[in-house]
């Protein structure tokens, strides 16, 4: 996820460098503006504190309500196994998202709309697209609970390098195992959308390009004019401002 973008380069490292965070994509930012992860951390049910259930709840009836939507989804000690989570945040969890999703699933409408509600300055559909895919793990069109709380898992409860990989493959778009410089264009032609004409300070409208090659500087090491997942951890795992990022989530529940 990204925050409020202005035209700086990697290669600065009083600017860019300091903000750039290659999961979340965030470009620098006006101080205390909150980040595009921030607010995506808010459509998330589990982290509202106006709807969420307490943990101390008693967790009485909460397997049968498993059962109460079209998509049955699976059991939480089996989850409980699978994530990072443990039963009651994955009760809370639950709570949150059937009542944002009856069905039990998302489609990738519904994402795109509950998504550009915190976007309303731009257009958030194209990102929202990117993201869906990112979450969408079996590749059918849908979110599941189980897809949903094993990506929300790795974001913030996994490990560096699970939230790196997480991260490119959020970037690489065709899943073929590499980032292309065109691929990197969709994506920062998507945040620059989403954050809309009105941001602080303005964006140059080369800011995407610049943007791209100067990522492609920093991780392609190489040269090829691609970026391998080898390529993209060790020039993450080198740089300490991302290192710190990756923490930045670990107590949200």
């Amino acid at each position: 996820m990204k925050s409020t973008s202005q035209d700086q380069s990697l290669s600065d490292s009083t600017e860019l460098d300091r903000s750039f965070d290659p999961l979340t994509g965030n470009l620098p930012s006006k101080p205390h503006k909150k980040t595009i992860k921030q607010r995506f951390l808010k459509l998330l049910p589990c982290c509202r504190s106006d709807s969420s259930p307490s943990l101390n709840q008693s967790n009485e009836g909460d397997d049968g309500e498993l059962s109460t939507v079209c998509y049955r989804p699976e059991g939480l000690d089996t989850l409980t196994q699978r994530t990072s989570f443990n039963r009651k945040e994955l009760q809370v969890l639950y709570r949150g998202f059937k009542n944002e999703c009856p069905s039990g699933v998302v489609n990738e409408e519904t994402f795109k709309t509950i998504y550009s509600q915190f976007f309303p300055q731009g257009d958030s559909s194209m990102y929202a697209h990117f993201l869906f895919q990112a979450f969408d793990i079996q590749n059918n069109g849908t979110i599941s609970f189980e897809d949903f709380v094993m990506g929300l898992s790795i974001i913030l409860r996994g490990s560096v390098t699970d939230k790196l990989n997480w991260a490119f493959n959020l970037y690489d778009l065709n899943k073929d195992g590499c980032i292309t410089k065109e691929e990197m264009m969709d994506i920062m032609h998507s945040i620059y959308d989403m954050m809309g004409k009105y941001t602080f300070p303005c964006m140059k409208d080369n800011a995407p390009k610049e943007h791209v090659e100067n990522f492609f500087r920093k991780m392609d090491t190489n040269n090829d004019g691609v970026v391998t997942i080898e390529e993209f951890l060790d020039a993450c795992h080198k740089d300490e401002n991302i290192m710190q990022s990756m923490h930045m989530f670990d107590n949200v529940i």
